[in-house]
């Protein structure tokens, strides 16, 4: 097996190309690249470098910054052994970046918790129904100017849907 030195060494010869830049963070390799550049980089990951682990996505808000908001991937090797993290950042204008449910079908249901908190759109995602909160929920709440003390729409009571049935 080869050490995590080659593999990054590997990895970030092939993302150079790209729009970006490619470095060691915490014994991680981190890309970041525009979001036209995530879904190729995605693919490239899973079909030529073995990261056949996709483990997460999920969002920083840093209000007062352009762009806003910044979408981070995170991906496994089994073969290696190795995390690889790719970054994006996308404006608060048009929040949206391209959907890996074409390479990871796990990744439906994490863009859509990223989409309900951060309001994050996945262009190809077709259901970002929400899957932690109720329909009629209002606003992003992980969004650092969600206010926490808001107060959210009544959901209106559903008879047979009491404490332990399954409706």
């Amino acid at each position: 097996m080869k050490s995590s030195a080659e593999v990054f060494d590997r990895i970030a010869s092939r993302l150079s190309d790209r729009e970006g830049e490619v470095a060691v963070s915490h014994g991680i390799l981190v890309a970041n690249l525009a979001p036209g550049g995530v879904l190729a980089a995605a693919r490239l990951l899973r079909d030529e470098l073995g990261f056949d682990v996709f483990l997460d996505v999920t969002a920083v808000d840093w209000p007062g910054q352009d762009p806003r908001f910044e979408v981070v991937w995170h991906f496994y090797s089994t073969s290696h052994k190795v995390r690889v993290r790719v970054k994006t950042r996308v404006p608060e204008s048009n929040p949206s970046v391209p959907s890996l449910t074409p390479l990871y079908g796990s990744a439906a249901f994490m863009e859509r918790e990223c989409h309900e908190m951060y309001g994050i759109g996945f262009e190809g995602n077709a259901d970002l129904r929400p899957l932690l909160l109720y329909e009629g929920f209002v606003g992003h709440p992980l969004r650092k100017d969600y206010p926490k003390e808001r107060e959210q729409p009544l959901v209106a009571y559903r008879p047979g849907f009491e404490l332990g049935e399954r409706g």
